[in-house]
């Protein structure tokens, strides 16, 4: 019953790798990375959204001289009235008139020029024009983070393709040595538990290669989302992952310019700056030029009053100068400097915080840099030294030369060799798209 078991499971395993096997045979599209950063450009959900907020604020700079206009506003009202009136005259008499029906039309035409403002007019257009600049340093820090997120995951996908690859490996070797203590079992040198050792080695390397192909495919569904591309989106990577071997520490002294994290908060304290000037000029008086046509014509259908015209006609231009000076306000303006002044203060505090974290970034990405470059050249020495004993001791074995432990154990040490150097050549791209991602070379 239990070998009955057994039997069923490796025949359901089998059918799943088959089914997954089918499924990569398929030849899909090759996908690059800079196709895949390309679509994650054009439409990344993050990206999009950043630069919405940057047109809103080159909407407002498109209309940075309003504020040097004049002001126009038109008013007009048209009234009817039906009213009763009831009056005692100084001379006693009583008048009394019901239904007495008029009309009133009031329009007017006003201007208000506002000439000086201490100078806040200027100061506001230059907020705007910083705050365009701000609006493109956002962007381009989101284009930054987006495109080391893009290119991340996608090696992360070659990693385990390769990783996959070296699992295939291992299930080849596996089977070659369950034939080996199979076929000396058979003949009568050889003992039953190498040969379950082999089995269940060869099993747990099956069951391996079922993780990594769902590993794979969760991986690119999270490049899909990045990209923002169908889910059902399937395609094939590259082998290989590509490194650069020349960047030195000198290459990344001067971030100061590049970095779009050290930009926006250098935008901020000049924007800081201005919304103190903006504050300093509320203590300047106001001057206005104020002018108007008016027109008001009422019409009376009849009169109690014999003084009281029937119908009335107002209309003429009035014009001149108007002026606010502040002399006390509570304080109000003087607390509102100093808050903008520590502001500045804070704001200053925040760029050298950022500057601090990202320099100990960049020289730890450095060091990470050049410890996996030196891994990798030994690893990959390492696998060449693996790769000659599993060679010899298969060798020694299938000649009954050495035990089945040491052949396991060369085998073993292939395998570790291998995810070794696939984790190596990864972390080093890992650490050389964190550098440029600090200077902000990504993307130009």
């Amino acid at each position: 019953m239990k070998k009955l078991i057994r039997n069923l499971y490796l025949f359901i395993t089998l059918l799943l790798i088959s089914s997954f096997l089918k499924a990569q045979d398929t030849t899909l599209p090759l996908l690059t990375v800079e196709q895949a950063v390309a679509a994650a450009l054009e439409n990344n959900f993050d990206i999009m959204l950043a630069r919405n907020d940057s047109a809103t604020a080159a909407l407002d700079y498109e209309f940075r001289n309003a504020g040097f206009l004049p002001r126009f506003n038109a008013n007009a009202s048209l009234l009817y009235n039906n009213n009763a009136q009831k009056q005692t005259l100084a001379d006693g008499r009583e008048v009394e008139r019901n239904g007495i029906r008029s009309n009133n039309l009031n329009a007017s035409v006003g201007m208000n020029w506002q000439i000086f403002d201490g100078f806040r007019m200027f100061i506001l257009k230059d907020r705007l024009e910083q705050l365009i600049y701000l609006g493109e340093y956002t962007i381009k820090q989101q284009v930054v983070n987006t495109v080391a997120q893009v290119i991340n995951n996608y090696f992360d996908i070659v990693r385990q393709k390769q990783q996959l690859r070296a699992v295939e490996e291992q299930m080849s070797i596996n089977e070659d040595r369950y034939n080996l203590a199979k076929y000396r079992l058979d003949i009568g040198v050889g003992v039953k538990p190498d040969v379950l050792q082999a089995q269940i080695d060869l099993n747990a390397q099956r069951s391996a290669q079922l993780t990594q192909l769902t590993l794979i495919a969760q991986l690119k569904q999270e490049l899909n989302q990045s990209m923002n591309v169908a889910p059902s989106s399937d395609y094939d990577v590259i082998d290989t992952i590509p490194v650069r071997m020349d960047l030195t520490l000198q290459d990344f002294q001067s971030i100061d310019a590049t970095n779009p994290t050290l930009l926006l908060a250098q935008k901020n304290i000049d924007i800081a700056d201005l919304l103190v000037r903006e504050r300093r000029a509320e203590r300047f008086p106001t001057l206005s030029l104020v002018s108007a046509y008016n027109f008001n014509r009422q019409s009376n259908q009849a009169v109690i009053n014999p003084f009281q015209p029937i119908f009335n006609l107002n209309r003429g231009f009035n014009y001149g100068v108007t002026a606010a000076i502040p002399i006390l306000n509570n304080h109000t303006v003087k607390r509102q400097i100093r808050q903008a002044q520590l502001d500045v203060q804070f704001r200053e505090i925040q760029l050298d915080n950022q500057r601090s974290l990202l320099t100990t970034a960049m020289i730890n990405a450095f060091k990470s840099y050049e410890l996996q470059k030196r891994a990798v050249a030994l690893e990959e020495e390492t696998i060449v030294l693996v790769r000659e004993n599993l060679f010899i001791v298969r060798e020694r074995y299938r000649l009954a030369a050495t035990p089945y432990i040491e052949l396991r154990e060369a085998q073993r040490s292939l395998e570790e060799a291998y995810t070794r150097l696939i984790n190596a050549r990864y972390n080093m791209k890992l650490a050389e798209t964190e550098l440029l991602r600090l200077r902000g070379d990504l993307v130009r």
